[in-house]
């Protein structure tokens, strides 16, 4: 699968550079490679308007959904999330989520435990 077909919806996006979810926009852009920053706070990352994740946003054709909102925060947006029907759910470290797993699991949603930072260094994604 091409770079192209792997539209990303980054969940916890943000615009202040010292998160995670920062970074991995600009590696994303850095790339080439598609993605949708979704969070709740408006703004911008490298030319793309975060959308209002409390707005619940549309996104069609979404590969990889990666997580930057920790598990006590996730639970209102498990719906969402899978109404997005994502390939794969990438819960990065301190992401993680058993009951969002199950749920994933249950959707047939591959799910990855990994960092999305390294997976990007690594040519792994």
């Amino acid at each position: 699968m091409s770079k192209e077909e792997k539209k990303t919806v980054i969940l916890g996006a943000t615009e202040n550079r010292m998160r995670y979810a920062y970074v991995a926009a600009e590696m994303f852009a850095e790339r080439d490679m598609p993605f949708v920053p979704v969070g709740i706070k408006k703004g911008q990352v490298f030319g793309r308007e975060i959308l209002d994740l409390k707005e619940k946003p549309a996104i069609k054709d979404v590969h990889t959904v990666t997580l930057y909102i920790g598990p006590q925060n996730q639970q209102d947006w498990y719906d969402y999330i899978i109404s997005l029907k994502p390939k794969r759910i990438i819960f990065n470290p301190g992401t993680e989520n058993p009951e969002l797993m199950a749920l994933a699991k249950e959707n047939g949603i591959q799910v990855c435990q990994a960092c999305n930072l390294v997976l990007l260094s690594t040519g792994q994604f």
